[in-house]
């Protein structure tokens, strides 16, 4: 990890850099504004220097005012700390609306500044995670039709009935961020240890795929919990029943999962449909063990034109 220290008090600056770099890190001294604004990468490059990027940048409150908000703004892609002799507006409320974030008063133990530095990374790793985990989601929920509902109306517990666990799954999440509502997956198996799940935390919503595979005991089990909290359960199952309120949900979209058992129609036009671009008509209905004559009537019967 690269740290850049903006400090005048050129001792101090070395006394902090000295104690991370024991401690494994990266540490580069700017003892003015001006200095600090030729370490940021866009500056260097310019200047035909190599590109360097600073995780953490330990701003001092030495510095002026226009300076100081100069700097946070040229290093808005790392943790900016602030290094303050006292407390104020001007040394930390305007520079953390400014974007720096956080501060620590000097003087300060090495130990408390690494524990800010450690905080904020694994803030950003979380981040990063958050982000990536959520980029996955829009594309796995991107073949579903978009959800009309008025979430703010929808009674819980709920029960959910879908002819596909994906379109219960993206009403779950859609419902939990219109809401801003924390919630548990749990995606249901024999033997599950329902008291375990109701142990978790009473205000977090419950979320149980796969009803449908369950005995009618855990069903129950299940049942008896959601009088007690938060719950949506999805399965299924078009004639499953439960004391809770009901949503049904159907897609006519022929989109498959890989534990999902298609029809040999089904699994035909989906075959013809994503496929017909890449082979032609003699490998493609080879492929699918029928003649082109077939291929051609099965396109007819699907109502699928075939690209050109």
């Amino acid at each position: 990890m690269r740290v850049l220290i903006i400090e005048n008090e050129i001792y101090l600056a070395q006394s902090i850099a000295s104690k991370l770099e024991n401690l494994g890190y990266e540490c580069e001294i700017a003892r003015s504004a001006a200095e600090a604004m030729k370490s940021e990468p866009e500056q260097r490059a310019k200047e035909g220097g190599k590109d360097v990027h600073f995780d953490v940048v330990l701003l001092s409150s030495a510095f002026a005012g226009d300076e100081t908000l100069k700097i946070i703004q040229k290093f808005k892609d790392s943790v900016v700390i602030l290094l303050i002799t006292y407390i104020s507006n001007d040394t930390v409320s305007i520079p953390i609306k400014a974007g720096a974030s956080d501060y620590i008063q000097k003087p300060f133990m090495i130990e408390e500044l690494v524990r800010k530095i450690k905080h904020f990374e694994e803030f950003r790793r979380l981040q990063t995670f958050i982000k990536t985990y959520q980029d996955y989601l829009n594309y796995h929920f991107k073949a579903v039709s978009a959800l009309n509902f008025d979430f703010k109306r929808i009674k819980l517990p709920l029960l959910i009935k879908c002819n596909k666990m994906i379109n219960a799954d993206n009403f779950v999440f859609e419902y939990a961020k219109a809401l801003n509502l924390s919630f548990k997956y749990v995606p249901l198996e024999p033997g599950i240890d329902v008291e375990a799940i109701a142990a978790a935390n009473p205000r977090t919503l419950l979320y149980f795929s796969n009803f449908q595979i369950l005995r009618q005991e855990t069903k129950n089990q299940i049942v008896s919990l959601a009088a007690k909290r938060k719950l949506i359960a999805s399965s299924t199952n078009p004639n499953e029943e439960a004391p809770m309120e009901t949503l049904n949900i159907t897609s006519d979209e022929k989109n498959f999962q890989i534990d999902e058992i298609l029809t040999i129609d089904d699994y035909i036009k989906h075959i013809i449909v994503n496929y017909q671009d890449k082979y032609p008509d003699t490998e493609l209905s080879k492929k699918l063990g029928i003649s082109r004559k077939s291929l051609w009537e099965k396109r007819k019967k699907y109502d699928v034109a075939k690209k050109k």
